[in-house]
Order: structure tokens, then sequence, then C-alpha cells
């Protein structure tokens, strides 16, 4: 593993622009191709190996949860428990998900949490890269395979979800937008008839279903929006009465928040590919992460290295509560610290996207960089 200067292309903005890929300088610069990441096949093989078995202990940890209640420590509202283990229990399909990882290229990958729920940075992994790929360096490989397994899995989806299927996000996020629109064009490209929406533009009719603003009944709804947010929302109970099917599915809530870390730890103690994490300090000593449950874009965490403490973008998190998990510094490569994004499509590894920072602690201010193996 090795951060290498590369030569960007001179219309690498006009490219993205015309595939879609519109938010590529959000606040700045966001995607970067003046570097890339190389690796070799050998620790490609690593990652692959260590999304997969992370997908399995989080399988696991979702049966545990269900099967002990855990609602208080997971942070779900009670009322809705029953429920989500129904979704268990029928086994209602997953989309994706998404492991943040540290690997350095010579100890193992650990996780540092999942994206599970609504996990984004996806048109830059699937897409962007892959072109800049195709250009940059066509004689090597890369690991993605998100574009096609995607579809592969809208596909097996298909089978047993009612279409028209509505594709929401909220009104006010160009990069949840963009997302969800490439996340509907591989629905449609496997023969989903797919429709987009906002959020706030979801209603109730008289009989208490969910329509659109053509006042049209949503049968499937794929919400690029938090459970853990839906869950408090008003029209939680109307979700709960199960007139609509939603992707990604409710037992997903177990897996969306940072409680989950905790409870892997307590299921698997010293697995490799995960970190010490509780619902307490003291057992780390001074060198750990304080990561509020709901917190999204390293916001409100807080880093003690012994030496010294950084503390994330103030956005409002930790009123639900904190958890704390050793602290795994992330490798540095010129002043860059990056964290791997390993993808699960399904119940397989699919590829993996590199964000960066100036900091150990990654944020909304990180950048995405391509990599590559040979």
């Amino acid at each position: 593993m090795e951060r290498l200067a590369s030569q960007p292309r001179a219309d690498w903005e006009a490219k993205f622009e015309r595939m879609g890929f519109s938010f590529h300088s959000l606040d700045g610069v966001y995607w970067n191709e003046s570097a890339c990441y190389r690796f070799s096949s050998e620790e490609i093989d690593t990652i692959e190996s260590a999304a997969a078995e992370l997908h399995r202990l989080c399988r696991s940890a979702v049966g545990f949860a269900l099967a002990n209640d855990l609602w208080d420590e997971l942070r779900i509202p009670r009322e809705h428990g029953e429920w989500i283990k129904a979704s268990w229990q029928k086994g209602e399909p997953s989309l994706y998900g998404r492991f943040d990882l540290c690997y350095d290229g010579r100890n193992p990958p650990r996780l540092l949490e999942y994206n599970a729920d609504t996990p984004t940075s996806l048109i830059e992994a699937a897409i962007a890269q892959w072109h800049w790929l195709r250009e940059v360096r066509p004689n090597d490989d890369q690991f993605n395979s998100l574009h096609e397994r995607l579809i592969e899995r809208w596909r097996e989806l298909a089978r047993n979800l009612k279409q028209p299927m509505h594709f929401a996000c909220v009104r006010d996020s160009e990069e949840d937008r963009v997302n969800l629109e490439y996340l509907a064009d591989t629905a449609l490209q496997a023969g989903i008839e797919a429709r987009f929406l906002h959020l706030e533009d979801i209603g109730l009719d008289a009989q208490g279903r969910f329509v659109d603003a053509a006042n049209r009944r949503i049968e499937t709804l794929f919400k690029l929006y938090p459970w853990e947010w839906m869950l408090r929302e008003p029209f939680a109970p109307a979700l709960c009465a199960g007139r609509m099917a939603v992707v990604e599915p409710p037992w997903k809530a177990v897996l969306s928040n940072k409680a989950l870390l905790p409870l892997l730890w307590e299921l698997f103690p010293d697995h490799p590919n995960l970190l010490p994490a509780y619902f307490e300090p003291a057992p780390l000593g001074g060198r750990h992460v304080a990561k509020p449950i709901f917190s999204r874009e390293g916001a409100d965490i807080i880093l003690h290295d012994g030496a010294r403490t950084l503390r994330g973008k103030a956005d409002g998190y930790g009123s639900e509560g904190y958890v704390y998990q050793a602290l795994a510094p992330l490798p540095e490569f010129d002043g860059r610290y990056p964290v791997i994004g390993a993808w699960i499509v399904g119940d397989e590894p699919a590829g993996m996207g590199i964000r960066e920072d100036a900091t150990p602690i990654t944020t909304n201010a990180s950048h995405f960089l391509p990599h590559y193996f040979d």
C-alpha cells in the first residue's frame, strides 16, 4: 500500500459532470486525482476477506440483539421492536453497506464503523474511479465490481418487491440526490420501474397508506434517510403497519448506529478485524475515541491519543450517548490519513473507495482518491 503522485486529466471535471457526478468539487476539493493509492493483489485479497468476515459477524450481531431485545442499548424505540424482529425473521433483503476500515498494508484491517443503512460516496467508488482507471492506468486493475453487482442485486430484489419503486432523499442535499439518482439508474438497468421523489413530498392517504406528490400509492420505498430518524418521525406508526416495503429493511436499524461496535466486541472479543469497544471509557485507558451513537461524518467525535485531544466538528450529536473504541492510528501518507471504505452488495464484497483527511478524524471535508492494484 502506497500513495503515489498522479497527473490529473485536463478535462476530468467535464467528464464527471456528464456522468452525473456533480459534487466533485463540493466545498473546494473533494475528488482528488493528483494522487492515488496503489495496492498489491495480496492486500486487496486481505481487504476483501475482512469485508466478508465483518459482514458475517454483523449478521450474527443482529440475531443476538433481536433475540435479547437490546433496544435501549441500540437506542431503538421499543414500540418498533416487534416490527424490526419480523423484518429479520422474514429475511427481508438488504441492498448494500460500507465498512470503514483502518488498514496500513501490514496489520489486519480493523473496523472503525459500519455504514449499513445510508452509505454514500457510491458514485465516486463505482463509476468515477473506474473511469479514471480506464484512462490513466488501463493496464492495472481495481477492486471494483460495484456497478455490475448493484444491477445483479436489484434483479434479485425485484423478484419479491412490488413495483414501481420510489427512490427518496431529502430535498436540500446534492450529494444524496446524486447518489440516489445513480442507485435508481442501476435499478432501471435491472428492469425495475423507478420513480424519484423527495421525502418531504411523501404523505399519507385516508387509508393510512403512503403516497407520493401525485397521490400514487408507494408500494416499495428506497430511502436515503437513516432509520434512527425515521423511527422518530410522526409517520413511524404508519411505517410499522407494514403496508409499504422499505429498502434498506427495518432490521438494518440494528447495524446503522455505533452501538454496534461494543456489541460486536462483546460477541467476538479479540477478533483480528475488530477494535475493543465499550459503552464506558474506563476499560480503554487514555488512548481511545469517543463516538456519539448517531454521529455522521466525524461530527462530535473526540479522539484521545494519550498526548492530545482532537475534536470533530460540533453538530449536535452526543445526547443519545457515546461508545468508546480503542484508538487505531490511521496510517499517514504525505500528511494525509486514509480510511478504506469496503463495500458489500447483497452478501458479497464488491469494491472499495478511499477517503483521506488532513487529520485522524475523517470529516465531510475529506477527499476521495482513486486506487489500483497490480
